[in-house]
């Protein structure tokens, strides 16, 4: 009477034959997730450089108007922090979907956070760089009547919109992707 053969996942040595046996301890094939949240808020550079490019009473590149350059025109706050808001959701957008995982391996929760506190580092860091692009580049203009005169973000909720589309995309990222259980793995019959 022969016994059935026993089909144990190898395990590589360093040399890169492959040992039958238990497997080790899982390791991430994605990297360390400290280096993936030190790029999403580094990321908050450049979206605010493009923030103080595009946007109204910043360089202006978006519409070109020349009524808007000027931050005491009440009707450039609104679209200066829309502007932002885009930028914060396109990047949310990308950070997320690049964390969120591969259909064999998905984020740990710590990762989820790690990321989501890295998109909220991003995002203050973003506006840092907006308003002192501002400062640097920008119009000299009299605050008296107010902060929002020079180039600054009215609304600081357009901050949490950065973490919220990396921790929605993620989350989209995980319920539709097909995971595939390791124990339905091909079997000769």
């Amino acid at each position: 009477m022969t016994q059935p053969a026993l089909n144990l996942p190898a395990r590589q040595l360093e040399d890169g034959r492959d040992r039958p046996g238990r497997p080790g301890p899982a390791r991430s094939r994605r990297g360390a997730p400290w280096r993936m949240a030190a790029a999403i808020a580094a990321a908050g550079v450049p979206v605010g450089l493009l923030w103080w490019v595009l946007a109204p009473s910043g360089l202006n590149l978006l519409s070109g108007n020349a009524e808007l350059r000027n931050g005491s025109n009440l009707e450039t706050w609104l679209p200066r922090d829309l502007v932002l808001a885009a930028l914060f959701l396109l990047a949310g957008c990308i950070a997320g979907a690049l964390s969120s995982g591969t259909k064999h391996e998905e984020p740990s929760g710590r990762d989820v956070v790690i990321t989501v506190l890295a998109a909220a580092l991003g995002a203050a860091i973003a506006w840092g760089t907006g308003v002192l692009c501002g400062v640097w580049w920008g119009h000299a203009a009299d605050t008296v009547a107010g902060a929002s005169t020079a180039f600054s973000l009215r609304s600081s909720a357009v901050l949490a919109i950065w973490p919220a589309a990396v921790a929605l995309s993620i989350f989209l990222g995980s319920l539709f992707t097909a995971r595939r259980n390791p124990d339905d793995g091909d079997r000769a019959a």
